[in-house]
């Protein structure tokens, strides 16, 4: 069985077979892209458990798909670059990279730091994500209320799982639109609301007051955290 899930986001194709080839040798699951926009909505469809990020890609950068990314991601992202200098290294720290690896890369060298990185995001290595009432296991994708199985669509586990990643926080409708489906949220996008409803009914929390998914007005989504 794969341990993780890893998306490559790098634009030369040689550089991104031998990556894909190396972390498949140590029992990653990967997926390839090549351009930035691709990347935003393969983060969304494929529920990486890391990003391996090249800065320098056609049309959207890497710097740009890491501050998107960060709208709606908050798994490990590794992030490649040929600059070595201090203020480039500040400046990927803030942008939302959790680390990053000067070109060329050694291939054990980041199959060294994306080990660490999954280890530090899952501690111990759990699999099991609880909240409140709730368990998500990631690697089966299972979901439990109460230790009872609940049924859910793809798209209603990978909203409750974004939303469960931020508990207690705010996930914004572009967010959730952008993660779920890749494309930007224009206003009048209705159906992350309608996943969100077909997610309450199923949890049990179809009517208002909200016991688990509240409705934050003119902003977003948010996950109870008690």
């Amino acid at each position: 069985m794969a341990k993780a899930r890893i998306l490559i986001v790098e634009d030369d194709a040689e550089i991104a077979r031998l990556t894909a080839m190396y972390l498949q040798a140590e029992q990653y699951h990967t997926r390839v892209v090549d351009r930035g926009e691709a990347a935003l909505t393969a983060i969304g469809e494929f529920q990486p458990d890391l990003v391996v990020l090249d800065l320098m890609l056609p049309g959207m950068s890497g710097i740009e798909v890491c501050r998107a990314a960060r709208e709606f991601y908050q798994r490990p992202i590794m992030v490649l670059t040929a600059c070595d200098d201090e203020f480039s290294e500040i400046s990927l720290l803030r942008i939302g990279a959790d680390d990053y690896l000067t070109k060329p890369v050694k291939p054990h060298l980041l199959a060294a730091r994306i080990e660490a990185l999954l280890r530090r995001w899952q501690p111990q290595g759990q699999e099991c994500l609880e909240v409140g009432p709730i368990t998500i296991n990631r690697r089966r994708q299972r979901v439990c209320l109460n230790q009872e199985e609940v049924e859910l669509a793809e798209s209603e586990y990978k909203m409750l799982l974004l939303l469960a990643e931020s508990a207690g926080q705010v996930v914004t409708r572009e967010a959730c639109c952008r993660a779920l489906r890749g494309i930007d949220y224009d206003g009048y996008d209705r159906s992350v609301d309608m996943r969100i409803s077909g997610l309450r009914r199923k949890l049990g929390d179809a009517k208002a007051p909200y016991r688990l998914i509240l409705t934050v007005r003119n902003r977003g989504y948010m996950l109870i955290n008690e």
